[in-house]
């Protein structure tokens, strides 16, 4: 499914949770309409009407030879800790410590280059297959780290969590940007080369996050040659990650289809 949606209005996490399980399997690619400050100034097309609210898409189905890629621009860093006590989006204790004392003791084991990438690009990433034995840069839903209370020394993160669950703490700068996304697109290119694509990229890349405002089409046509590709920079990004659909930030979300006729 390509999926656009207006972000004011539209509730597109809740719809990709809806539809992981009512259609398993079913990957969403898009993203949401960017430039607006408020409500009813995005406009989304659809057959020709034009509409400034909700969300528009198209389901493809068939033989399309369609697949994803999906960069989040995270290094994780330190070692996956399991919550064990937590309320909603607020996480008490990780590993049975204060989850603020694992932090501090991440952050001192740290090279001085990385604890300054920390100090502006820290995230956590929530592990979605906790069946798996390890967990490498693909396991993870990445979300913000958006509070911390040093009295409780809990952390609150831009994502509902519970005890049990694994996370690990993640980095997020331009160099890991890059190599994320240059890993994952050359893995997709080992599977041939593909007709065309759609690239939904956050507003909070391109020039604001590397040197290039093109920087991930650019890489996109470095791996995989002249290809067709299309796309917008979004407020918001859908895609497909352990094989669930989530809306992501500060994401590179591309859909390709088939491979080269020759």
């Amino acid at each position: 499914m390509i999926l656009l949606g207006e972000p004011f209005t539209f509730p597109a996490d809740r719809f990709a949770a809806v539809l992981n399980e009512e259609h398993p399997g079913v990957p969403i690619v898009g993203g949401m309409a960017s430039g607006a400050d408020r409500p009813g100034v995005d406009s989304l097309i659809l057959n020709g009407e034009v509409y400034s609210s909700g969300a528009v898409g198209v389901r493809l189905s068939g033989e399309l030879g369609a697949r994803t890629v999906v960069s989040q621009g995270c290094m994780p860093v330190g070692q996956p800790l399991v919550i064990t006590k937590a309320d909603r989006n607020v996480i008490y204790e990780l590993g049975g410590k204060s989850a603020l004392v694992q932090l501090q003791g991440l952050i001192e084991q740290m090279s001085e280059e990385d604890r300054e990438k920390a100090t502006h690009g820290l995230h956590i990433g929530r592990v979605i297959n906790e069946y798996k034995d390890s967990f490498t840069r693909g396991d993870f839903l990445v979300r913000n780290l958006i509070g911390i209370d040093q009295r409780s020394g809990a952390i609150a993160i831009g994502d509902y969590v519970r005890a049990g669950q694994t996370v690990q703490f993640h980095i997020r700068d331009a160099e890991s940007a890059d190599e994320d996304l240059r890993r994952m697109l050359s893995d997709a290119a080992e599977q041939g080369t593909p007709n065309g694509g759609l690239l939904f990229s956050c507003n909070g890349r391109g020039s604001r996050l590397f040197t290039s405002a093109s920087h991930d089409a650019l890489a996109v046509a470095q791996a995989m040659g002249d290809v067709p590709l299309a796309g917008f920079f979004a407020a918001g990004e859908l895609g497909p990650v352990g094989g669930r659909n989530f809306l992501h930030g500060f994401t590179a979300s591309l859909l390709l289809f088939g491979k080269a006729s020759s």
